[in-house]
């Protein structure tokens, strides 16, 4: 998951004790991170995993971070060509038990999104969900760009705000703020969410590789998606 980044010395620490955190969770703590992460998110994660669903209408598609393999499943189950991408291999074995469980043939990769081990112009959809640091990695961008064809389109789902009024809602909200794994937002007077100084640092590394891209909010029950599409546009557009 991103973190936003602080200049307070503070905060940098709890940033490096929750990367510490999430990476052993992603690793030897796998087995816990559903539990976790339904925890954290008051019963909504899957549902934030899976809403990136409709987005995606053309395949065959690569998720990158599969994780326990949800996102998987459920695109399989609609018929979808899909392939996955962890370098966890922890979440790989999750994910491959949670799909032939359910009758079908997994196609997962161990690796890591710098060197996707894909030809070029290989897949139509890239899709990744609550991803790490890696997801605005320059060679990570490159590495999509290469393996999607022209005209291919790139989604990511980096954050979600919790958004209901109930004690519970509230308290959660404010502490994935002060975990900066979403941001503190700004309304302004028109009603409209103002994520400028949030998703600049990390959307201008995808402009930069050649995508147009589009970014969208997503309202569900008691909270907020943020929904980023970059489209390759062809050669010569």
């Amino acid at each position: 998951m991103l973190l936003v980044e602080s200049p307070n010395i503070y905060y940098r620490a709890l940033a490096r004790l929750l990367g510490l955190f999430f990476k052993l969770l992603y690793n030897q703590l796998a087995w816990t991170y559903d539990w976790v992460a339904d925890a954290v998110s008051l019963g909504m994660w899957l549902d934030w995993v899976l809403a990136i669903q409709p987005f995606i209408n053309i395949w065959p598609v690569l998720e990158i971070g599969h994780g326990p393999g949800h996102l998987q499943l459920a695109l399989k189950q609609k018929g979808v060509q899909t392939f996955g991408l962890d370098a966890s291999r922890q979440m790989g074995r999750l994910a491959l038990k949670r799909l032939r469980r359910s009758g079908y043939s997994p196609s997962l990769v161990n690796g890591i999104a710098q060197t996707l081990p894909f030809s070029n112009d290989t897949f139509r959809s890239v899709v990744s969900t609550f991803p790490a640091e890696f997801i605005a990695d320059p060679k990570t961008l490159s590495e999509i760009w290469r393996v999607l064809v022209p005209g291919g389109d790139l989604y990511i789902l980096p954050i979600a705000w919790i958004t209901g009024r109930r004690w519970t809602e509230r308290l959660a909200a404010w502490i994935f703020r002060f975990t900066k794994q979403s941001p503190n937002i700004q309304t302004t007077s028109e009603g409209e969410t103002n994520l400028e100084d949030w998703t600049s640092p990390w959307l201008k590394p995808i402009w930069q590789i050649g995508f147009r891209l589009e970014v969208e909010h997503l309202d569900l029950k008691s909270s907020t998606l943020l929904i980023i599409h970059a489209f390759k546009q062809p050669s010569g557009n």
